[in-house]
């Protein structure tokens, strides 16, 4: 057999893996995302349409799926983050971020509250987690550079703050625990984050 022949036959085989791969993480993601927060290894095998054997093979295990999942919802966020302009005034910076914050964590919205149930004994999730607040703590530290710097010695205090404030935690607490709606919750983070901001900076100049 010539080189070229064995060579495609191995892209093929890599194709149709590289498929097989994707056809289990959608599976895992639709069946979080339909309520099932806790689908087992035959379920999300049965959903993909392939073997568990199949799923075993492309997955050594539940966390090497948690960890291509989260490839996944980040990518998701990515398609629909659009940067905030930093050069706007401040109150409109709080705003947009805020909307988008607020519309991003609805998008993952399910998968948070399936990684929430299972972070305790999964180093992967945790992991997934640290990527999120990494995000956000870059987006945080660019958007409200000035601000942040007004605070003088809070600094680190103000940007942990703004981050705790807008990540899914706190978004969850909004929804699921104090039963608001989304604009009611947005509402509510505007005016954390807008607290924070100008306290910290009130407390730097003085």
């Amino acid at each position: 057999m010539s080189r070229t022949g064995t060579e495609g036959r191995v892209d093929g085989r890599t194709a149709r893996a590289e498929r097989t791969r994707a056809a289990i993480v959608d599976a895992h993601l639709a069946l979080i995302t339909e309520g099932d927060l806790r689908p087992t290894g035959e379920r999300i095998a049965e959903r993909a349409g392939v073997s568990l054997r199949a799923l075993w093979t492309n997955f050594s295990d539940m966390e090497t799926l948690f960890e291509a999942s989260g490839v996944r919802v980040l990518a998701r966020q990515d398609a629909a983050y659009q940067p905030v302009d930093p050069s706007l005034p401040l109150h409109r910076r709080v705003e947009e971020y805020c909307r988008q914050r607020a519309e991003l964590l609805q998008l993952i919205a399910p998968m948070a509250r399936a990684a929430a149930m299972r972070e305790p004994v999964s180093a992967q999730l945790r992991r997934n987690r640290l990527k999120h607040i990494q995000r956000v703590r870059d987006e945080v530290s660019v958007l409200f550079a000035p601000e942040l710097e007004m605070a003088g010695p809070g600094r680190e205090q103000l940007l942990a703050a703004l981050i705790a404030s807008t990540m899914w935690p706190a978004w969850s607490m909004l929804l699921d625990g104090l039963d608001l709606d989304v604009d009611a919750a947005r509402g509510v983070m505007v005016r954390t984050v807008t607290a924070l901001l100008l306290t910290a900076m009130a407390s730097g100049m003085a």
